[in-house]
């Protein structure tokens, strides 16, 4: 037997079922469920406030939405494609259960500004989880850095040797990023939290219903302000698949230096055998194919927010059915991240930094050229006119095999009489490591200061 449609009495014939399969949601906006009952569950309460229900209906149609949430946090709910869906599905059920009064539920509302208010509690709970799991995130390497920061790297450009730094300040590079990240969450958490519910259609209601009420019920900030804009409004969706596409760019540039730094060329640092996998031909592989995925999936992200920028691109006013195609791609952009955000905190705990190797590879490039430069800005020499005389020490020494540090006084002084002994303080990576002054620089008191400031912030975060 058909299913009979909600929207089903101006027409005369019925659903082709190959239009039921190309229009359903259902297979996808089920996930939906808990918000949806929720926002209905408050629904109900605002009707019965402003007298568009009974007392006793309000208790009948909320003891039935429960039941019904039970039954599918159970998995005894049978979700059915005829009925669209997650709005339709949920009400159908509800219809059968509790008879005609629930049909009563739907007043003052609209599947658009239903959709509309899911979507928004589901996104304002993605952005906790997502929140949570860069906070973790940024702690793991803060605590990485407490067991490896004191060791130097050779810092790059252009992946080139460029000037040292220690692995404390690489470390917190990335915690600076996801910062970043975690804060502009939390701001986009602002546009998120404004209730649409009572837009209805486009245009609002003629009852008499008071939207404020369903927004304190549902924790949100306050409620829209204009009900066409409410029911037409993805940018929230828009700013959150943007704000992912961001972090999944931040975890990818480090994806990319932990595979350059494990392979044989560089020998940066172990990971763990638990987070690598081999290759079916050749025995001896140990290949770092988490870390590729996760710089794979950031191509994966960046699609998901130009869909939906598409999706929305010179839609009029209010409501289309093209924006059905938005929950596909954000559900997927935030399980993605999620996914790549814990699984690089189990990597990061589980690797190994070869401080050895590390250090042996600072000798190479001349990366305390800079610092002999600042030595001579501090003894009066204009910086342009230092960078020049040390360029000229770099191509001399280049192809004798010496590293500055072995320069003698005596050669030091054929390119600057105001060179003398006190140039050795400066030379080596470590002792260049110590000349470090400035804020925010790789300067060894400030990086551990950093390291353990960051380290009691992100414990209370996590509580």
């Amino acid at each position: 037997m058909a299913i009979k449609k909600a929207w089903g009495g101006r027409f005369k014939k019925k659903t082709a079922s190959s239009v039921e399969s190309f229009t359903e949601s259902i297979s996808y906006d089920r996930r939906l469920y808990k918000y949806d009952i929720e926002g209905s569950i408050a629904h109900t309460k605002m009707l019965a406030k402003c007298n568009l229900i009974t007392g006793k209906e309000k208790d009948v149609i909320i003891k039935g939405l429960r039941e019904i949430l039970s039954d599918i946090k159970a998995d005894k709910f049978k979700f059915k494609t005829e009925q669209e869906d997650i709005h339709m599905n949920v009400e159908s059920v509800l219809v059968k259960r509790i008879g005609n009064v629930a049909k009563k539920l739907h007043t003052a509302r609209s599947r658009n500004d239903q959709i509309a208010l899911d979507l928004r509690l589901w996104v304002r709970d993605q952005i906790k989880d997502v929140v949570g799991a860069i906070t973790n995130l940024q702690l793991e390497m803060i605590l990485k850095a407490k067991v490896f920061g004191k060791g130097v790297l050779p810092g790059f450009t252009h992946l080139q040797h460029a000037q040292p730094i220690l692995i404390g300040h690489y470390f917190l590079a990335y915690v600076e990023m996801l910062e970043r990240d975690r804060t502009r969450l939390g701001d986009c958490l602002k546009r998120v939290n404004k209730s649409p519910l009572g837009a209805c259609a486009l245009g609002g209601t003629t009852l008499n219903i008071k939207p404020e009420i369903t927004s304190k019920l549902l924790d949100f900030d306050s409620p829209f302000d204009n009900s066409l804009d409410a029911v037409s409004d993805r940018d929230f969706c828009l700013e959150f698949a943007a704000s992912l596409a961001i972090i999944s760019m931040h975890l990818s540039r480090l994806s990319e230096e932990w595979i350059i730094w494990s392979s044989q060329e560089f020998d940066f640092l172990d990971i763990d055998d638990s987070y690598c996998t081999g290759s079916s031909i050749m025995p001896q592989k140990k290949n770092p194919d988490v870390l590729e995925l996760i710089r794979a999936k950031c191509g994966r992200v960046y699609g998901n927010l130009f869909s939906l920028l598409t999706i929305m691109k010179a839609l009029p006013l209010s409501y289309n059915r093209d924006m059905q195609e938005d929950k596909e791609a954000i559900f997927d952009s935030s399980d993605t991240v999620k996914d790549c955000l814990i699984i690089l905190k189990k990597l990061i705990k589980k690797t190994t930094f070869k401080i050895d190797n590390i250090e042996r590879s600072c000798q190479k490039g001349f990366p305390d050229a800079t610092g002999i430069a600042d030595y001579l800005v501090k003894k009066g020499i204009p910086f342009r006119e230092a960078h020049e005389i040390v360029g000229k020490m770099v191509k001399k020494h280049s192809k004798s095999g010496k590293e500055l540090s072995d320069i003698s006084i005596k050669d030091f002084k054929q390119f600057s009489p105001l060179i003398d002994k006190d140039i050795y303080e400066t030379l080596g990576v470590k002792n260049y490591i110590k000349q470090y002054r400035s804020h925010g620089s790789t300067s060894p008191k400030l990086v551990q200061k950093r390291i353990s400031a960051w380290e009691k912030k992100l414990q209370k975060l996590i509580g």
